[in-house]
């Protein structure tokens, strides 16, 4: 009995200094063990994640929602007041990249109208017409734009690339004084007078410009523009032209002045004629390519000013006519010293004309897609004068047919590295 009311006595002191040592120690299980890590070592763990477990992370407290939000890199806008009132760049202060193009667009909200054109997604009102300029009605004026711009720019004084439309001179000459490090610049519905602000980007590398596109807006991009462009932005390494006027003069001053340019691209472009001799002068271009042309150079002129670009390996050509003999070869003629060709989808390709390329002696590479009215004839003409030929690639050609293609040429086939023939869905070979 003894020992029984000593063990019942000490069991109950040792429950009591149980219960004491658990309001000592810390329940861990419900405490957030994150907050004993510094801002910045948080930061590194977060960084390491992938991005499919990124967005999840902003829900777990004010202090992840934050600092998820110095993590973000890369933004898309979609409201301009997000912009205009500097919570943007209070939320996300290391932006590198900004698209501002969808918050430059006033769209009524209640519209079933959904118009969606290339970077460009807006509702419109039941009063609208295809013939009329429909962006130009639902823009921010510009100096709502500018003075977004300028609050953009003096938050985010990292931003490497911008995309934005309908800004001035004064909007671009404030993101040039706080952004010195911006590399590259996309300007939709560009004129000559805003082409003034971008000569203050002191490192700007990549720049796209888009002057016109039917249907949704006009805007005039001449030799003047281009001829300003090329005395500011001596550092360009690709150049995009889309929907641009101009002639043998504008492009001759990029070639000139912008003696690093790498890769040049002309989509739906308005120059004048006699404009393909001027690419001669572009003496480091490695990559040309021309998108959504409806006419190359209808008057190339004389041959004896047809130069050819010394550097040029690429050869790109995409959803363009090629029906007129002379621009096509005048084209051929400039880039006849191209590794790699590539055709797509481009009308009025015919025999006579593709039979120019084989001027093109040092073609290595070449993709044929939705040339309709070549014939194995035609490709023969010119497979046989290239000795250099190593990749082919052939589809959706529908003229050209297995039973018409020569003995020599499925030899020439049999010594190439890579060849993939699909003319049309009835051909077996190479596939």
């Amino acid at each position: 009995m003894q020992l029984q009311s000593f063990s019942t006595h000490d069991s109950t002191d040792c429950k009591s200094n149980i219960s004491k040592a658990e309001t000592l120690v810390p329940n861990f299980s419900n405490m957030d063990l994150t907050r004993l890590l510094s801002d910045e070592l948080l930061l590194m763990v977060l960084s390491k994640l992938p991005d499919s477990q990124r967005k999840p992370n902003f829900l777990v407290c004010k202090r992840w929602h934050n600092l998820q939000g110095r993590l973000v890199r890369s933004f898309k806008v979609l409201d301009w007041n997000f912009v205009q009132s500097g919570r943007l760049t209070i939320r996300f202060p290391n932006l590198t990249q900004v698209d501002l193009i969808n918050a430059c667009l006033v769209s009524p909200r209640n519209s079933g109208i959904w118009l969606s054109h290339g970077k460009f997604s807006m509702r419109l009102d039941s009063r609208f017409s295809l013939n009329s300029r429909v962006l130009e009605e639902h823009l921010l004026s510009v100096e709502m734009i500018d003075k977004g711009l300028k609050a953009l720019a003096s938050g985010c004084p990292n931003l490497r690339k911008l995309v934005v439309i309908g800004a001035s001179e004064v909007g671009l000459l404030s993101v040039a004084d706080e952004c010195s490090i911006l590399q590259e610049l996309h300007l939709h519905k560009c004129n000559d007078n805003v082409l003034r602000g971008i000569t203050a980007f002191q490192n700007l590398q990549i720049l796209k410009l888009v002057g016109s596109v039917d249907g949704l807006y006009c805007s005039l991009v001449s030799d003047i523009g281009l001829t300003i462009l090329a005395q500011g932005c001596r550092r360009l390494l690709r150049l995009e032209l889309s929907g641009c006027e101009g002639s043998f003069d504008g492009i001759k001053a990029i070639g000139q002045c912008c003696q690093m340019l790498e890769e040049l691209t002309l989509c739906d472009h308005r120059m004048d004629d006699g404009w393909l001799a001027s690419l001669s002068y572009c003496e480091n271009l490695k990559t040309l390519k021309i998108v959504s042309c409806e006419r190359l150079d209808p008057n190339p002129g004389p041959d004896k000013y047809l130069g050819s670009c010394p550097a040029l390996e690429r050869l790109h050509m995409e959803k363009c006519r090629l029906g007129n003999k002379m621009g096509v070869r005048a084209m051929f003629r400039v880039c006849e010293t191209v590794k790699e060709m590539v055709i797509q989808n481009c009308w009025g390709l015919e025999n006579d004309n593709f039979s120019l390329a084989s001027t093109c002696r040092r073609v290595k590479l070449l993709s044929l897609e939705g040339c309709s009215l070549l014939t194995a004839e035609g490709l023969e003409a010119v497979f046989l004068s290239w000795n250099k030929l190593q990749s082919l690639r052939v589809v959706s050609c529908k003229n050209i047919k297995d039973g018409e293609v020569s003995p020599a040429l499925w030899t020439l086939f049999s010594t190439l590295k890579e060849f993939k023939w699909r003319p049309d869905t009835k051909s077996l070979v190479g596939k």
